[in-house]
C-alpha cells in the first residue's frame, strides 16, 4: 500500500508542476494584457478642453452669507493633467473680501454619469461639487456650509463664445428658493 501511495505522490508532484505553471502563466499573461492596456479617460471629458487656457474673472459679489458684497476680479489657468482624465486651476480672486487664491480639479465621472469639481482656497474653504454639461451650459450643485448650517449652493456657467463665459452662484435654504449671490463673466485672454 505504501508503495502505491509513494508512486501516486510521484505522479502527482510533475501534473501539479505543470497545472502551477499553467495558472501562473494565464496570470501573467493577463497581467501584461491589463498593464498594455492603460485606462482612458470618458468621451465625456473633453467637453472640458473649453476651460483650457488662461482668464479674466469680473463679477458682482451681492450682499449675502458668504460675504459684504462688492466687485471681485481675478485670473483662472486651466491645464491638462498628465492622461487627460482632470483639468487642473490655479486661480487669484481680489475683491470686498480681500485677495485669495485657489487650486481646483475639474474631470467626470463615469460612475455617476456627472462631473466633477474639488476646490482649496486659501481662506480656508473646499468646496465640492458635481455637474452636468447640455448645449453650452455647465450647472454645477453642492452642499454649502456656511454659519452652522448647510445651504445648496448652484453654479451655472453658460458658453458664450470660445473665448467667453457668463456664470451665476446661488444659494437656497430648501433647494427650491434660490437667492444669486454672484454673477459675471470669464473671458479668455
Amino acid at each position: 500500500m505504501k508503495r502505491i501511495f509513494e508512486k501516486s505522490m510521484l505522479f502527482s508532484k510533475p501534473v501539479l508542476s505543470v497545472f502551477l505553471f499553467a495558472i501562473l502563466t494565464f496570470v501573467a499573461a493577463e497581467s501584461a494584457q491589463a498593464q498594455a492596456q492603460a485606462p482612458q479617460p470618458a468621451p465625456e471629458t473633453k467637453n472640458l478642453s473649453y476651460f483650457i487656457g488662461s482668464w479674466t474673472v469680473d463679477g458682482d459679489l451681492k450682499p449675502s452669507p458668504m460675504g459684504p458684497g462688492g466687485k471681485i476680479t481675478g485670473t483662472e489657468t486651466w491645464d491638462w493633467m498628465d492622461g487627460h482624465f482632470f483639468i487642473v486651476s490655479h486661480s487669484t480672486m481680489s475683491g470686498a473680501m480681500g485677495n485669495g487664491s485657489g487650486l481646483a480639479v475639474m474631470g467626470y465621472s463615469s460612475d455617476e454619469n456627472k462631473y466633477t469639481y474639488n476646490e482649496f482656497d486659501s481662506m480656508g474653504q473646499a468646496e465640492n461639487a458635481r455637474g452636468t454639461f447640455e448645449n453650452g451650459t455647465w450647472a454645477w450643485t453642492s452642499d454649502e456650509h456656511m454659519g452652522g448650517q448647510t445651504m445648496k449652493g448652484r453654479y451655472t456657467a453658460k458658453e458664450v463664445s470660445p473665448t467667453r463665459y457668463t456664470f451665476k452662484y446661488e444659494l437656497s435654504q430648501d433647494g427650491s428658493t434660490w437667492t444669486t449671490v454672484m454673477e459675471g463673466t470669464a473671458t479668455k485672454k
